[in-house]
């Protein structure tokens, strides 16, 4: 039975009846109408794949204008939707116009039944590639938008940095399973990226999924994917990230989140090779290059019980341990100037430049939140830059040595209000909405209180 919604309109009830019991053999849905006008209320209009439709409604009018009207109206609202037209007054003029106002395909009554099913089944097929074109185009289109949006580089020169790259370039044209680890906010996506960038597979798609988003309900689906019916929200069939990544790379950020009944079923997909989508049997063999990144101590995950180490040794067949920003001596500046430049141009603010002590106080800071800290300090920097120069007072950056609660009393309400403040923006990536929701005021207040602790230095 095909997996397709007609609608049959006619005002012959013998004609109805007879379409039904036929069409009903060979398609999932078959529903009849004995009126047009009924189309404007159909409530599942839009779910509809196939209308055959009338051409005459109106005692001894056989013009069939009002299945023109009718076929124009479908188009108007359900275009997807393919119509084919029937009439018992039919000519080859009639048919023409018929096909040019959008029509699929066209039906003289009274109809051979086999015929009539080719018919149906032609414009079935046709929509069915319709359909199929439509998703690899939207498919294409958000695979070129996220290759867009991550066309980082990686900057720098440090022989920190330059040992990672080292590593990557020797292993990127292998298939081994690659682990990535080290802190919150050094770059283990753009190393991912760069290992597939570097493989043989740079022509397939890398696949990035943040296992920390994905709940446990939910993780089978995403990775696995589903058929339609396998749950209450399952509408349609749906690939999983596994599935879709199949001949090229998946990216598994975040796997210290796991759970250890999930751990368990990415481990069995990893040694099988294969998956099966949540509600059905068929077993789907799998191509990929795994790559996953942790800011976690999986060994000792391991020792505590929290991680499998049969998963582990799965994952870690080469580890690439990414520096912290502190480590990576001469980067800083080489970055600061980078993501200066970037965020002058989108902000409009060109020109700007920072002063020469600006770099020794960068290079004096640890960098606890590393590359993703950095941007986020300079972009707040320009974003709140009033002259053609920053200065040091323009860098508003997270104290290494918070304040012990015992040593708080020892703070004036204005510096408790500076730590406040630090920690909110810190915590919120420098995002100035959600940490003035944190502390209970407006943004354009947190704006103004930032920026007169910057004119006071």
């Amino acid at each position: 039975m095909k997996e397709a919604n007609i609608l049959v309109v006619d005002d012959n009830k013998n004609v109805l009846s007879a379409l039904e019991i036929l069409l009903q053999l060979e398609y999932r849905s078959v529903k009849t109408i004995r009126t047009p006008h009924e189309l404007t209320s159909f409530a599942g209009l839009k779910g509809v794949d196939i209308i055959l439709l009338d051409m005459n409604f109106s005692a001894g009018v056989n013009s069939g204008n009002e299945g023109l009207f009718w076929l124009k109206e479908v188009k108007k609202r359900a275009p997807q939707i393919s119509v084919i037209m029937m009439t018992a007054y039919g000519t080859i003029e009639l048919a023409v116009k018929a096909l040019k106002e959008g029509a699929e395909d066209f039906i003289l009554k009274p109809w051979k039944n086999e015929k009539l099913l080719n018919t149906v089944k032609s414009a079935w097929l046709i929509k069915k590639s319709k359909n199929e074109i439509d998703s690899l185009n939207k498919k294409q289109n958000n695979l070129k938008q996220e290759i867009n949006l991550h066309k980082n580089i990686i900057i720098g020169k440090s022989p920190a940095l330059n040992e990672v790259l080292k590593l990557t370039r020797k292993v990127a044209k292998t298939d081994v399973n690659v682990l990535i680890t080290g802190e919150n906010g050094t770059g283990k996506e753009l190393i991912a990226r760069e290992l597939h960038r570097m493989s043989l597979r740079s022509q397939e798609v890398f696949i990035n999924v943040d296992m920390g988003s994905i709940s446990e309900n939910l993780f089978e689906s995403e990775l696995f994917g589903h058929v339609k019916g396998a749950f209450t929200d399952a509408k349609v069939d749906r690939a999983g990230k596994f599935e879709t990544a199949d001949g090229g790379s998946l990216f598994l950020d975040e796997i210290g989140n796991l759970s250890l009944p999930m751990q368990a079923k990415l481990l069995s997909a990893i040694q099988n090779r294969s998956i099966v989508r949540v509600g059905a049997n068929k077993i789907i063999p799998v191509d990929i290059r795994l790559i996953s990144a942790t800011n976690s101590d999986l060994q000792g995950m391991v020792q505590d019980g929290k991680f499998r180490e049969d998963l582990l040794y799965r994952l870690n067949t080469i580890q690439i341990k990414v520096p912290p920003l502190r480590e990576r001596e001469g980067d800083i500046e080489i970055l600061a100037d980078f993501f200066l430049q970037n965020f002058s141009r989108k902000y409009g603010k060109h020109g700007l430049r920072m002063a020469p002590n600006v770099i020794e106080k960068l290079r004096g800071h640890t960098w606890p939140g590393n590359i993703r800290e950095l941007r986020h300090t300079i972009e707040r920097a320009v974003i709140l830059s009033e002259g053609d120069i920053l200065h040091t007072g323009d860098f508003l950056m997270q104290s290494t040595t918070q304040p012990k609660e015992k040593d708080l009393f020892s703070l004036s309400l204005e510096e408790m209000e500076l730590v406040m403040i630090q920690q909110a923006l810190e915590r919120y990536d420098g995002n100035f909405t959600a940490a003035a929701e944190q502390l209970g005021v407006s943004r354009q207040t947190l704006y103004n209180k930032v920026h007169k602790m910057k004119k006071n230095g």
